[in-house]
């Protein structure tokens, strides 16, 4: 468990050290710098008590483990997919973004139920299979 560890941080390391060196390349980095000063306000100021008030209110209602799972991970492709979903109509270069992205972040959310209805169904079965104690 420590070696994997030890990998991880040492790829995060790495991936840091590309990410230093491309930082040198930009020619208005005050701009880069503003453009991380608002995704961090806006992650510490709405995105994360949001998405804490929202696990809050599934679990007074009830709703635990693999619903949770399955909305944090449908928003966070949606965070993802926001820019394609949100274009302005066609592009004239068809090649820039070839693909029907919008039908496409339908069928990763329809994935990500299934998966979690599969898990809900397994478990649920698992549990009338137990023997009783």
């Amino acid at each position: 468990m420590k070696v994997i560890r030890v990998l991880a941080g040492a790829a995060g390391v790495a991936f840091m050290g590309v990410g230093a060196s491309l930082l040198l390349d930009v020619r208005d980095l005050t701009g880069v710098l503003v453009w991380l000063g608002g995704a961090v306000v806006l992650h510490d100021a709405l995105i994360a008590p949001l998405v804490l008030l929202v696990g809050l209110v599934l679990v007074c209602g009830g709703v635990r483990g693999p619903v949770r799972g399955a909305l944090l991970v449908a928003g966070a492709l949606t965070v993802v997919a926001l820019p394609v979903l949100l274009r302005p109509g066609r592009t004239a270069n068809s090649s820039v973004l070839p693909l029907d992205y919008p039908r496409n972040w339908l069928i990763a959310l329809v994935a990500v139920a299934t998966v979690a209805a599969f898990v809900l169904t397994v478990r649920r079965f698992a549990r009338r299979r137990r023997p009783p104690a």
